[in-house]
């Protein structure tokens, strides 16, 4: 496989990758892992704004700003604009594995590493849940829908959730986030309130799905009809129903 850096900002990397084989893909969380053999591994998070884009046959000339292409028989595929783009050994990748949480997505997945840290934190599980080194994976849309599909206040200590309420948000996790990979798009409300199912307009907006809360400050709540509320949390703006999810005294 070629590897180079039209940009410029990765050449050294690209060189280390360049001529040889990819072997093998694994993810935690939002850490994308390429195995190149002889302890060369690429290591990629998208960040916000950093993408792949794939083609077929030759590959034409880059255009825009481009990290890394990646050129193989049958095609090629372009990285732009991600938050890390580098090449690790074996020892920094297990670095980097021991900082992340357990994944939903993953077979080997341990809720219970999670747990430990959150039974014991006044750390409110809103914050908890954008923490990567608690939950790999999940982000703001997963954030806000599975608390409100669980009925949990987002102000809710860590440590008084319980462990039957935290079991059932890693459970809820698993399925949806399975769903959003195999669709390719985040749906989180229930058969009962699709838009089908309600008479309603479906939702329009530029990450797709239907969702119970997120983005939808100011609107009804969908299942109690409650304004949809929204604050600033861990640096995002959270979404939750004030009906659905009561503050707990």
């Amino acid at each position: 496989m070629r590897a180079r850096s039209p940009q410029g900002r990765f050449e050294e990397g690209a060189r280390l990758l360049d001529g040889r084989v990819l072997v093998d893909a694994d993810a935690h969380g939002k850490h994308l892992l390429l195995g190149f053999g002889e302890e060369r591994v690429l290591h990629v998070h998208l960040g916000i704004y950093g993408k792949f884009t794939f083609g077929e046959g030759p590959a034409p000339e880059p255009t825009g700003v481009v990290r890394l292409r990646l050129e193989g028989e049958a095609g090629f595929a372009d990285l732009r604009g991600p938050n890390a783009c580098e090449v690790l050994d074996p020892g920094e990748v297990k670095v980097l594995r021991d900082r992340l949480g357990a994944d939903p997505l993953r077979a080997d997945a341990d809720p219970e590493l999670a747990w430990r840290r959150i039974g014991r934190t006044r750390t409110s599980v809103a914050v908890l849940l954008m923490d990567q080194s608690v939950v790999a994976g999940p982000g703001n849309i997963y954030r806000a829908e599975v608390l409100f599909r669980q009925g949990i206040h987002p102000g809710v200590p860590g440590r008084a959730l319980g462990r039957g309420r935290w079991s059932a948000i890693w459970d809820d996790l698993v399925v949806l986030m399975a769903e959003g990979v195999r669709t390719g798009r985040i749906d989180t409300v229930r058969p009962e309130h699709t838009p089908e199912a309600m008479g309603r307009p479906p939702r329009v907006d530029d990450h797709g799905g239907e969702v119970y809360v997120y983005r939808r400050a100011g609107a009804p709540c969908l299942v109690c009809g409650s304004e949809v509320l929204t604050e600033v949390v861990a640096g995002r703006n959270l979404f939750w129903c004030p009906g659905c999810q009561p503050a707990e005294g």
